[in-house]
């Protein structure tokens, strides 16, 4: 048997010793708190971390003060989601000399990172454990070196391991699940760092996918989403998964993201139509709407691809839903150029839109270009945008009213006592009156108005 299993089992069955007699001593399992900032990837790497401690016998918790091991997992996509981490592990720096023996982890993009790794190692000294995105298979050894040496850890190893497919998610939310289908990036978009700090694409097997859904549809499930950094290039054929995975018996939702509009095809979209428990929508990141724009930021499409495929989608449904990321203030980008982009969002009419400032990531080649474009300016350009947006979007909507749609409903609503809200099948927001007893059930709601962000609608009782 390899030398690194052996070395993972020992340190698992160190760790398992550990927490037995940590709680025979103080009459409850050691305690976790593990709390993941940033996109689905990553609560879905969270919810694997929480797997894993379990099985050792550490228990969760949310209230990181009683925690005897505190975990960030962490997002480096946008300046201010690393500003928060910061900010957060700055704060714990008096609860560690008070509480010496608590471990503290930071993990997952940012801990890939060798400049953020060394700022923590420097700065930072409250922090024991560091590890990066290609070291979860290691994480019962670095845990073990940590809690019997009481020594730092620092893992940044760069190299891309084979999935590991023996990580059991835990899932609070027992409605809705994550499943990664693939990880890493190949596009190399100049703005982004996540091929840096994800590595190359890596595709799971169909088998262990489709079994991984059929076992959550069984065990009630009503919505999964399938992640990947593109999942269009999925390497088994991403249309072809869909199909299988639609083929699983049972009432439940499929939803993905994201595509690359480069690679969005339009077989994928005729599988998404074609396929009754895939949802009718598609997340298809347009980023700008100026073709220079796009090819300074490496996109490989231009505007006439993009509308390629929202034409077709449109000719197969009218109705058929789109929503989109859009980066503002690129470099060099000139307010003529980001004029194209609202001319797009008027033109798509897209349900909804991400939109942010651009955020200058070290390492990428977006950082290296001259922005002469003010951060004031900027956030002058953002809100022209949403405002433009959140006017397409009250008209667009209107297009549910006076229909009966289903909804999945995941919790009591925010209108008030007595509410109900979840989302339709093109993912919009669905409010009304009703029983919590319909939480977790598809019901159907007739829609009797059109918000900004959302629908308002009277349940139809059976």
């Amino acid at each position: 048997m390899p030398e690194t299993i052996t070395e993972k089992q020992a340190a698992k069955s160190e760790l398992v010793r550990y927490c037995t007699e940590y709680k025979s001593t103080y009459a409850h399992s050691p305690l976790a708190f593990v709390h993941s900032f940033g996109c689905q990837q990553n609560v879905s790497d969270g919810e694997k971390i929480k797997g894993e401690l379990i099985k050792i016998g550490y228990e969760l918790t949310d209230d990181y003060s009683s925690a005897q091991l505190i975990i960030f997992n962490t997002c480096a996509v946008r300046e201010n989601a690393e500003d928060k981490v910061y900010g957060t592990i700055g704060d714990l720096k008096h609860f560690k000399e008070q509480n010496p023996d608590t471990v503290i982890a930071v993990c997952g993009c940012m801990a890939q990172q060798k400049h953020v790794v060394e700022k923590i190692r420097s700065t930072y000294r409250q922090v024991d454990l560091v590890f990066g995105t290609f070291a979860y298979n290691e994480f019962y050894q670095m845990l073990w070196e940590v809690v019997s040496k009481r020594k730092r850890v620092f893992n940044i190893s760069e190299n891309s391991l084979d999935i590991n497919e023996d990580f059991k998610q835990f899932r609070e939310d027992k409605l809705r699940a994550y499943v990664p289908i693939m990880y890493g990036c190949n596009n190399f978009c100049t703005y982004c760092i996540v091929p840096y700090v994800r590595g190359r694409e890596r595709s799971r097997k169909p088998d262990a996918v489709i079994n991984e859904v059929r076992q959550l549809v069984e065990n009630g499930y009503k919505e999964i989403t399938l992640l990947g950094q593109n999942v269009n290039s999925y390497s088994y054929g991403f249309p072809e998964l869909l199909r299988s995975i639609n083929n699983i018996p049972g009432k439940f939702r499929i939803r993905f993201m994201s595509s690359h509009p480069k690679d969005a095809s339009k077989e994928l979209i005729d599988t998404i139509m074609d396929c009754d428990k895939v949802c009718k929508c598609l997340h298809l990141p347009v980023q700008s709407g100026c073709d220079r724009v796009l090819k300074a930021m490496n996109r490989h499409y231009d505007i006439a691809q993009y509308m390629s495929v929202i034409e077709y989608a449109r000719s197969r449904s009218s109705d058929f839903s789109f929503s989109t990321d859009i980066i503002v203030g690129f470099p060099g980008e000139t307010y003529e150029e980001f004029c194209e982009t609202k001319d797009i969002i008027k033109t798509v009419k897209y349900d909804n839109i991400y939109s942010f400032v651009f955020s200058k990531r070290s390492g990428t080649k977006a950082a290296e270009l001259e922005d002469n474009i003010s951060d004031k300016q900027k956030g002058l350009w953002l809100r022209e945008l949403l405002l433009e947006q959140r006017e397409i979007s009250s008209q667009w909507l209107s297009r549910f009213v006076g229909r009966t749609v289903e909804v999945l409903v995941e919790s009591e609503g925010r209108t008030g006592e007595g509410y109900l809200t979840g989302k339709n099948d093109e993912g919009i927001i669905v409010e009304f009156a009703g029983n919590k007893k319909y939480i977790g059930e598809f019901v159907q709601v007739r829609i009797i108005k059109a918000m900004n962000w959302a629908l308002s609608g009277e349940l139809v009782e059976e």
